[in-house]
């Protein structure tokens, strides 16, 4: 070849623009749900590249084909190879954690009982955390336990739900001491130098007549309005498609503007959303208007995947950014808990809730809807996050939680909170802890540990214990104790323990007797056992809760009487069932 010619050749080449191809597809998770915002760096250029809101893409390149490693938060990275001449469907696999990164936390806790001190109980695969019922433990050898003060009531209304439905409800979504929390038995002020105030009363068990009910009532302080400190909200809205039911984000919708007519000047609100999207929906905005909070919340659309670690990431990097000293800092995350999209693994997850935690940042949870609820993780996460766990059934729940108990939901007098007992083995044989039950995993696990909880100002915390007594229980006199009570707890933002004892009177008293705050509560107890089909209440029923909540309810409350009407409901449900089994 001549050299002026080949000198052309060269010339053109370098100024005709080289092909140009189009690699075009789209990525999904396994549930076929599209993945947005997902990471793609192509090989040949080492430029990155985004899928769109609904997954696809298209990349020009200048080769018919080439490789593409994608990354999406939650999912293994895969190398995929692109053609042109085909439309690519990339399918992501989650990512599992393999490691563990905490401790679990327990719920109740006996000194030195071993697992195989226990009973060992079938687990079956539920949509709830499998719970071991308590068992009875003997006092001479185990005379010391204690359980963590949680104020959770999320079971209740998760529980009415199931029963308006007229359907059975799932063993292990019966937690008792939910139920019993979502009544303020009796609430009386503590003195005006203590944070708790306590009384108990000893009877005999009303589904055992040859045992003894033990009652531990204790308190909480109420906050004096001025003394309120101010909040520094986030609202965590959940507005994926699976919201895009009327129980789920149009309920969520009506609970927060419910909210908004509390808040105050000194409040301050954000609203971060994941969904369709991922980001802040309302900016940092004063309490005081509410005009604009409200019409924020009302534009509130549903659509998308649920990428949910990085909403609550979104969402706590906002309330870091607004943290108020000394005030109420706090991310309230409404969902129906199904994240199914962008979660790296749960215990990462978990990890930076408990970092923020410490940080003075607390973790409310909203639950809402059926069928994809995922109660055992928002369960799990207020727990790690210092904060409480409500479900929404209905307006009047939302009403209830965000208008009614307010404070209790959203404020703070005491952190890490677990009451200790140490019974009297000359008096007690064995006693059970009615509730509290633990996660069968907590308790397999070695370095499962009591965790206390967190409690709001004014509520009321029952527990109940069943005991075993010795014939001496007949002898004593009226200085005897029948167990000593420790309450431990610290304030909010502070490191230092505080401990407040009490002594249990052994004087029995005739059930009938009680207050009648008492009374009801073992009805809600019983009940609990009823639905959980615990074996300690074989010989008990439906009409006997029935029968004792009738003769202790307050005829004008209504939480009261509708819990009559709901243990009616299940009478008739669980004895159709049983007829069915026969037949």
């Amino acid at each position: 070849m001549k050299p002026g010619i080949a000198i052309l050749l060269a010339v053109l080449s370098f100024y005709i623009s080289p092909a140009q191809y189009y690699l075009r597809g789209e990525i999904k998770d396994e549930k076929n749900n599209p993945l947005s915002n997902a990471k793609m760096q192509l090989h040949s250029t080492r430029y990155m590249y985004y899928s769109g809101s609904t997954g696809s893409f298209g990349i020009m390149s200048t080769r018919p084909s080439d490789s593409v490693s994608v990354y999406v938060d939650g999912f293994q990275p895969q190398c995929v190879l692109l053609d042109a001449t085909h439309y690519m469907q990339i399918v992501m696999k989650p990512l599992y954690a393999s490691s563990i990164l905490h401790k679990n936390g327990l719920l109740s806790f006996t000194t030195n009982m071993k697992l195989e001190d226990r009973q060992n109980k079938p687990i079956t695969n539920e949509t709830y955390s499998t719970l071991l019922e308590n068992e009875f433990t003997p006092a001479r050898k185990f005379p010391e336990t204690a359980f963590a003060i949680h104020t959770d009531k999320a079971s209740y209304s998760n529980i009415r739900r199931f029963i308006n439905m007229n359907t059975e409800v799932p063993v292990d979504a019966v937690r008792t001491e939910e139920l019993l929390n979502y009544f303020n038995f009796d609430y009386e002020p503590p003195p005006a130098d203590s944070v708790f105030g306590f009384k108990s009363y000893l009877t005999n068990c009303p589904w055992n007549p040859e045992n003894h009910l033990l009652f531990l009532h204790t308190c909480a302080r109420k906050l004096e309005p001025e003394r309120t400190p101010p909040s520094n909200l986030v609202f965590l809205i959940d507005i994926s498609g699976s919201m895009d039911m009327p129980n789920r984000l149009p309920l969520l919708k009506s609970a927060f503007k419910l909210l908004v007519d509390n808040l105050r000047e000194t409040d301050t609100i954000s609203i971060v959303v994941y969904g369709s999207t991922v980001g802040v929906w309302l900016q940092p905005t004063c309490g005081n208007e509410k005009k604009k909070i409200r019409e924020s919340i009302e534009e509130l659309y549903p659509g998308g995947s649920t990428p949910g670690t990085s909403g609550i990431r979104s969402a706590y990097r906002l309330a870091k950014s607004q943290f108020i000293p000394g005030g109420n800092n706090r991310v309230i995350l409404a969902t129906d808990g199904d994240f199914n999209v962008g979660q790296t693994s749960e215990n990462e997850l978990e990890e930076m809730i408990v970092q923020h935690r410490q940080w003075g940042i607390y973790l409310t949870c909203l639950g809402v809807g059926m069928g994809n609820y995922k109660d055992s993780k928002l369960e799990i996460l207020a727990k790690k996050g210092n904060g409480n766990f409500a479900y929404l059934d209905n307006e009047k729940e939302a009403e209830k939680v965000l208008m009614t108990e307010l404070s209790q939901t959203l404020y703070t007098v005491a952190d890490d909170a677990f009451m200790n007992i140490r019974f009297n083995p000359l008096l007690v044989k064995e006693y059970r802890l009615i509730g509290y039950d633990n996660k069968y995993k907590n308790i397999v696990d070695t370095l499962s540990k009591m965790e206390g909880g967190e409690v709001g100002p004014g509520h009321s915390v029952m527990a109940l214990f069943e005991l075993q007594t010795t014939p001496a229980i007949q002898e004593v006199f009226s200085s005897d104790a029948l167990a000593r009570v420790s309450i431990n707890y610290k304030l909010p933002g502070d490191s230092v323990a505080h401990i407040t004892s009490f002594s249990c009177s052994a004087n029995t008293m005739d059930y009938v007797e009680l207050p009648v705050g008492y009374q009801f509560a073992g009805a809600v107890a019983l009940f609990a056992s009823l639905l959980k089909k615990s074996k300690y209440a074989y010989h008990a029923s439906f009409n006997d809760a029935i029968i004792l909540a009738s003769s202790a309810s307050n005829k004008s409350d209504l939480l009261q009487q509708e819990f009559i009407m709901l243990v009616t409901k299940a009478k008739k449900i669980y004895a159709r069932s049983r007829k069915n089994r026969k037949s």
